[in-house]
């Protein structure tokens, strides 16, 4: 039934577009100038629409059109890797905001001096998944450390992680009760009173993978324990589907191991200014605005390239 309503959706989409570009038609033929504004107005927002619904035909994954976790882990660079992986944190909040998703910080471990040593993000919305699992790999930046007394420039990364949403009913990925490992503790940081002194966080180890997912966020006991739930089926999956690629590529013979070093991305701050995807080349020189969250341009160069 979902399938079904998905794909009715999609439907109904494209039959809008269908009649709406038909009526544009058919005021244009009535060749009245006075409608020029009008229709070019009419015209613009139709191409935007034409393309977003041509650029969602790319997202036919099983969990593409679902809900995202995202996880991001300060790599090497000590403090300046922290506040790299906080900066990261804020470029995809403002990119959830602004592309009508919602977010919610779901885990959360600060960093000792600034920044955060790691966090996950939920977020929601149609085809959250399918967008941001271009994002998954390594981000490297160059800049200018604002924590090194000489002002000299570091390189700073971090680890980007991106799952998707599986329910407790999916039957890809089972979980037996026995295999885990459940313990809880008190919350560490900011959350208020509330969240330090009763023990509300929890770490679930999965006992076959050695897996182990933290949760802390919440006030409630069983809702950060359902929220490491999400996060260990996502893994799951994840690990599941990595089998699977492997298997494929040695088949065809050509699978390489990534490794950490090997970034999808740079940021330079210093001594020029300019993010590239190192996958497909893509770039951009206005690094605030990516910072802010603007990487669609990123995420669609990468996808289009992968579904060729």
């Amino acid at each position: 039934m979902k399938i079904i309503s998905d794909l009715n959706e999609e439907i109904q989409a494209w039959d809008k577009l269908n009649s709406n570009t038909q009526s544009i038609h058919d005021l244009i033929m009535l060749d009245d100038e006075s409608l020029r504004p009008e229709l070019e107005k009419e015209i613009q927002s139709l191409e935007k629409k034409i393309d977003t619904l041509e650029f969602d035909t790319l997202l036919s994954g099983s969990y593409d059109k679902g809900n995202a976790l995202l996880s991001i882990n300060a790599g090497a660079g000590g403090t300046d890797a922290q506040d790299w992986a906080a900066m990261l944190e804020r470029m995809y909040l403002r990119w959830a905001e602004k592309s009508g998703f919602k977010s919610e910080i779901i885990h959360l471990t600060e960093g000792e001096e600034a920044g955060i040593k790691s966090v996950t993000i939920s977020i929601s919305g149609k085809y959250a998944y399918g967008y941001l699992h271009a994002e998954k790999g390594v981000h490297r930046l160059v800049r200018l450390s604002p924590f090194d007394a000489a002002h000299r420039r570091h390189t700073s990364f971090v680890q980007v992680e991106v799952l998707p949403e599986v329910t407790a009913e999916d039957p890809e990925i089972t979980i037996n009760s026995d295999d885990l490992e459940i313990d809880v503790f008190k919350s560490a940081g900011a959350g208020g009173q509330n969240v330090q002194k009763n023990a509300t966080a929890i770490r679930i180890t999965h006992k076959p993978t050695g897996i182990v997912v933290t949760c802390q966020n919440e006030r409630s006991q069983l809702q950060n324990k359902e929220n490491a739930m999400k996060v260990l089926r996502g893994r799951l999956y994840q690990i599941k589907l990595e089998e699977q690629e492997k298997q494929i590529a040695k088949l065809k013979g050509e699978f390489q191991k990534i490794e950490w070093g090997s970034q999808i991305r740079s940021y330079v701050l210093h001594p020029y200014q300019m993010v590239k995807d190192h996958r497909t080349d893509y770039e951009e020189g206005n690094t605030q605005a990516v910072l802010d969250g603007d990487i669609d341009g990123f995420i669609q160069s990468y996808l289009k390239s992968v579904k060729k």
